[in-house]
Parts: structure tokens; sequence; C-alpha cells
């Protein structure tokens, strides 16, 4: 049998080994499921004790991991845990932890950070160290070089460290096995031992220079989508004033076969990546005294949209005789995205939160989102057969497939449609006005 310290490609890519993973979040939990189907040992491990419980009992948390697959994980050996030491038995230590921004928008590194010392106090000769979370370059380098000398092991002798970054999409059907996965070593001699090992998790790797190249991959992927949702969210509020119809511009222009890619205005950007993932490079640029200019303006323009929003449904009551304050108006929707439970970062948030500001009478109908997490935000929770014809007007935030439009318009009378809605289903009438 081959062994890790004698041939780590050939060990990776042939033996049966362990993978670790810290962080057992949508990123994490998505992987150790993939793990466990590929047939390789898996030890899950989260600091907090509700995950943990919630997991060993087959309760997954994570939209895209439903319980059947966490259970079919389980029961081929999967381990969740919320004891550390139980990584030592990894052979390949995967680090999914959060990478959130600061309340003054700079990087909270300090999951990673708390990583870093997790591994430092796991370390063995024989081990693949790879951090998934989104975070600047360098910053791999910068945390796990020291943790594993800590340990007293020796890179690219006892272990081998690099980057690769998540790129989950939640909601869509591709699971982590499918999309192909960019992997940089903090050595060249590292990035290729952590390629055989994800070699055995996707199905394409794509293996970069170094750590700080598959760091800024990340960052272009969710810079370049900021930039252009902010491009056409612009363009959205000059066809507006033009009298021109952007959707249908868009449409238009998408039938361009190259040079076109086609981006969809709305109330702003949320999740946790595109709100998130250009500060990290705009911080780093900060340090050193490079501007970057279209990350602030795209910034700019996104954080702008949930005030033009509130302006512009101010304006189409005020058209019709009715002041918003006091107004009923049922918001379509506060997650971030089509289809997923997550209302992390959403600008509908915003949106209601300005709109309550000025006095509205909100409720909100969103058939993904509890109707507890909607109380903890303030607003009333409707469900999809409650009377609507109360309310005065139904404003779109989040287009999911499951709410039933046609009676929407029909029971409410006006809607404010911010995600085209109405217009892609055929259902666009005079009770529709788009954003």
């Amino acid at each position: 049998m081959t062994s890790m310290l004698d041939d780590p490609i050939a060990f990776l890519r042939d033996e049966r080994w362990t993978v670790g993973i810290l962080g057992l979040g949508y990123v994490g939990l998505p992987i150790a499921v993939a793990a466990a189907r590929k047939g390789l040992a898996v030890v899950g491990f989260d600091v907090a004790a509700r995950v943990v419980d919630g997991l060993t009992a087959g309760r997954s948390h994570v939209g895209d991991v439903d319980d059947d697959a966490l259970g079919a994980a389980l029961d081929a050996g999967m381990t969740v845990t919320g004891d550390p030491a139980a990584l030592a038995d990894a052979d390949v230590l995967l680090v999914c932890v959060p990478s959130p921004l600061g309340r003054n928008r700079q990087p909270d590194t300090s999951y990673i950070e708390a990583a870093a010392d997790t591994v430092a106090s796991v370390a063995r000769p024989g081990q693949v160290v790879a951090l998934e979370s989104t975070t600047y370059p360098g910053s791999t380098e910068d945390a796990f070089v020291p943790a594993v000398e800590r340990a007293g092991l020796t890179l690219d002798e006892d272990v081998w460290v690099a980057f690769s970054p998540e790129r989950v999409d939640p909601g869509n059907q591709l699971g982590p096995s499918d999309i192909p996965k960019v992997v940089g070593g903090v050595t060249p001699r590292s990035g290729e031992v952590a390629a055989a090992a994800y070699g055995r998790l996707v199905s394409k790797v794509h293996v970069v220079s170094s750590a700080r190249a598959a760091e800024l991959t990340k960052l272009l992927e969710n810079t370049y989508r900021a930039v252009n949702i902010a491009l056409v969210n612009e363009l959205a509020q000059l066809a507006h004033e033009l009298d021109i119809d952007i959707w249908e511009v868009i449409e238009a222009a998408a039938t361009k076969p190259f040079g076109f890619q086609a981006f969809a205005p709305g109330p702003g950007v949320g999740g946790h990546c595109i709100p998130l993932d250009p500060q990290y490079l705009a911080w780093r640029a900060r340090e050193l005294k490079f501007p970057t200019r279209f990350i602030d303006l795209a910034q700019s323009v996104n954080e702008h949209m949930p005030i033009y929003v509130v302006d512009r449904l101010t304006q189409l009551l005020n058209d019709r005789g009715l002041p918003l304050r006091g107004t009923r108006i049922l918001a379509l929707g506060i997650a971030y995205k089509r289809d997923v439970a997550d209302d992390r970062e959403s600008p509908a948030l915003d949106v209601l939160r300005l709109l309550a500001l000025r006095g509205a009478d909100i409720g909100v109908l969103d058939p993904h989102v509890p109707t507890d997490r909607i109380a903890q935000h303030g607003y009333v929770a409707v469900g999809g057969d409650d009377p609507l014809a109360d309310w005065d007007l139904a404003l779109v935030l989040t287009d999911h497939t499951a709410v039933d439009y046609a009676r929407v318009a029909g029971e409410v009378g006006l809607v404010f449609d911010t995600r085209d809605a109405y217009r892609t289903r055929g259902l666009a009438g005079d009770a529709v006005v788009a954003l």
C-alpha cells in the first residue's frame, strides 16, 4: 500500500483516505456528503453544538443537502463531531468556515484564524490542508503555513497547503462534484498534491500557479458579477427615465451570440458572495494604496438600489392618490435569490426597512423562508392560501417559482415587479408595473 509520506499523489489518487471538513455550513456539508458518496471516509467538525446535534440526528440545516442525502452519508460512515481531535485522523483537511465582513466593511478573518489554530492543534505528518473560505490574496499562506509550522511540520515534506475557492451556488442543481475546482498551492508541490486530492472529489481540477492566484480567481468571479449587475442596475434607472423597457432591451441584447452576457437588474445584491467578496479585494488593494474604482462604483450603485426601489414605489402610489404611510404592502420574497431560504445580505430586507421607516404596513409572502424568521424581522408572515384582497400593493423582491403570481395580481390589483417575474411568465398586464 502506498503511503501518504512516500508518494502523496499516488496515495490520494489510488487509496481510500479520510477527509476532514472544518465547518459544516452551506459549503462544508455538501462537500462532506459528496465525499462520502465517492467512497471516502469523512470526519465533519463544527464548533456549533446545535449543528453537530442536528446532523448526527439526520437533520440537515443546509438547503442543498436534504435529509435523505445526509442519511446516506451517515450510513456510509460519515462522522460528525464537535471535538477537533477527531480531525487528526484525516489525510486531507478542508477548511470551510465563514469569512464575513466586519461592521465597517472590513474583512473578518477571525473564523479563518480560529480554524488555523485548530489545524495547528491536530496537524500531523502526511496531511493536506486546503482553505476554501473566500478571502484576500495571501491569506492561506499567512494563516496556515505558520499553523503547520507551529505543529513542528515542514511544508512540502510533512504537509501540503493550498487554497481552492468554494463555488457553491445555492439552489443550483449542480453539486460540488459537478463544478470544476480551481486549486493553487502555496508552493507548486503543494498545488500538485492538493490537486490530486480534489481529483477524487470533483469532475475537473484546474491548477493555478499559487494560492494567491486561486484566491484572486474567486474574487474576480464575484467582482465581475457585482460590476455587471451594477451596470445593468444603472441602465435600468436610465431606461425608466427614457421610457424604455430595460427587460426588453436585455432580452434583445442577449440574442447576440458573442461579446455579451445578460445580467438582470433588481432591488440590489445579496447573499454570501457578491456583496462581500469584492470588498475583500478592495480592502487588500487599499493596503497597497491601489484604487479600486470599478469595485467602489459598483458598490455605490448596488447599495443605492433599495432606495431607488422605494422611491419608484412611492411615486407609483402617488400617481394613484395613495400615501406610502399606512399603505398595506405585500412583499413577495425576502430571500436573496430565487427558490432558497437564505436571507443573508438580502436587498429585500433593506427595501422593507426603508418602507417601514416611511410608515408602510408590511406583510411578507415567502414560501421558502420560515414564518418565525419573517417574524424575527418584524413583519407579518402571509401564507400562499391566505386572502390577499386587503393588500394595496404587491412588491416582487424575490421571484420564487412557487408563488401564484396570477392570483396575486388578480386579488391585490397592483404589483410593482423588481424581478421581471410577470413578463417572463407571460402575465404582464395593466396591474403590473416593472422596475
